[in-house]
């Protein structure tokens, strides 16, 4: 299953296996929303109607910005402009409607576990939802319901002093935030006050990311430098000034036996730069892209790079030689890449309202 968040104010789920199939659509409007309990589908129109094709005549949608399918793959968390986060089943089915922010989220985690949401907002703060579906099912076969948001809310942290762009879970009860503000937070589930506070960015603060075992946190910012950090000290341990503009999102690559771990940087100078842990030194600067990178990902197996970029292109990279392998022009620009499970294709989401599958090993077979 692929899922989708679009402007038009839906999440669609595709079935990659049914390829005539249309997709389930998840409508995301704010009408009936308040007297709608979880689980419910409202009529057309309303909040978490399931319909396939395009979306209901809603008349105050708003746009998803964030989803996250849970570590099981049974239920897909939404968070959208209109300050709800939403939890969906495969089927489609609205399971949760969580409301506690006073603005658009920007970021929505699942912790590992899959029992707790966490999300940052434009309202400053972040949450962190028990989301309650490891509950048993009612005879009515919904989940136990919750009276009301309050319950939902395990904890709110209101610690930043601008918007929230970014979260990540470290562990299943400790977390990161980041913000426009240029701090990063290090919390944890009980404490009100960071255990960690990092504040050597000069300008917004756009992504952070764990690496696998919780060791290190990397960041970038508009400050043109990603950073990575430990708990251990106040002061990076690593700061990368190489990139020429802004720094629009970081990806690890999946920790391997006996292979270096490898941050990945976007940056708005059309350039990605693969950085090696060990050394602290710049492996490779990956050059074929003209416009802003949005987006980049590392294949399952840690092999390769996607890198998604606003001059249509789709690249794909050898992440241990730097060499381009491969690639894919849309016809829009590119927001989001991501790789399948079994690494042999790669998903791209194009400013066009289109949605763009490349099957990776067959493209090499026929290039071979």
């Amino acid at each position: 299953l692929l899922a989708s968040g679009s402007g038009d104010s839906t999440a669609r789920i595709w079935d990659l296996t049914k390829k005539d199939q249309e997709p389930l659509c998840l409508n995301h409007t704010t009408a009936d929303s308040k007297s709608l309990k979880d689980g419910e589908s409202p009529s057309m129109g309303g909040q978490g109607g399931v319909v396939s094709g395009s979306a209901g005549a809603g008349t105050k949608s708003r746009d998803v910005t964030t989803l996250d399918w849970s570590s099981d793959g049974k239920y897909l968390a939404t968070g959208s402009y209109d300050g709800q986060a939403r939890v969906w089943d495969t089927s489609g089915k609205l399971v949760k409607t969580l409301n506690g922010h006073m603005g658009p989220i920007f970021s929505l985690k699942w912790n590992k576990e899959g029992n707790y949401l966490l999300s940052g907002s434009v309202d400053k703060t972040a949450i962190v939802w028990d989301v309650g579906l490891s509950k048993k099912e009612g005879s009515d076969g919904q989940a136990d319901k919750a009276t009301g948001a309050a319950n939902n809310i395990l904890q709110q942290y209101s610690l930043h002093a601008a918007p929230t762009l970014d979260v990540d879970w470290r562990t299943n009860d400790s977390f990161a935030t980041c913000s426009t503000d240029t701090m990063i937070y290090v919390c944890k589930l009980g404490e009100t006050l960071p255990i960690k506070t990092f504040s050597a960015h000069t300008d917004e603060v756009n992504a952070i990311s764990w690496d696998s075992t919780g060791t290190y946190l990397a960041s970038c910012s508009d400050d043109y430098t990603a950073k990575v950090w430990t708990l251990t000290e106040d002061t990076p341990l690593y700061n990368f000034e190489e990139h020429k503009r802004e720094i629009y999102t970081i990806k690890w690559s999946p920790k391997q036996e006996n292979k270096p771990l490898l941050l990945a940087s976007a940056s708005f100078d059309a350039t990605i730069r693969l950085w090696e842990m060990d050394k602290g030194t710049c492996l490779y600067a990956l050059k074929r892209h003209s416009d802003p990178v949005y987006s980049v990902a590392f294949s399952p197996c840690g092999a390769y790079l996607a890198t998604g970029s606003f001059d249509r292109n789709l690249h794909i990279w050898s992440a241990k030689t730097g060499d381009h392998l491969k690639t894919f022009k849309g016809e829009g620009g590119i927001f989001e890449v991501c790789w399948n499970e079994e690494g042999d294709k790669v998903a791209a989401c194009f400013s066009n309202s289109t949605i763009s599958i490349v099957d990776f090993l067959l493209k090499s077979k026929e290039s071979s």
